[in-house]
């Protein structure tokens, strides 16, 4: 299990990381790209992933890691149920949401640990 606090903290660890309203959620952006969702009142994290990494997070507990059902799904974003997900899956799918969106310096940073 994760707080929202916690997973507030590890969005805006990463280097050039910017937190900014999105609709009813708070987005993680590194640019003007978001990297990151939560969603307070569910509970929930949301990351871009590829449509792989999507699949094998997913398979872990499709209860608690599952792609959003709609055509932002079928992308890659994928929802993480905080109440239910381990906190070192939600750094590392966190991670590689990052990794997908920052310049290539930046990502560089993160990328094999």
């Amino acid at each position: 299990m994760v707080s929202l606090e916690t997973a507030r903290k590890m969005a805006l660890s990463f280097e050039g990381a910017e937190e900014q309203p999105h609709f009813e959620k708070n987005s993680f952006r590194v640019g003007k790209k978001i990297f990151a969702t939560l969603d307070s009142e569910n509970k929930r994290a949301c990351f871009k992933l590829s449509l792989v990494h999507q699949s094998v997070f997913s398979a872990f507990d499709k209860d608690t890691i599952y792609p959003i059902p709609n055509k932002w799904g079928k992308l890659g974003w994928t929802y993480f149920e905080l109440n239910k997900v381990r906190k070192d899956m939600l750094l590392d799918a966190m991670t590689l949401s990052y990794c997908g969106v920052a310049p290539k310096k930046l990502a560089e940073k993160y990328k094999g640990g």
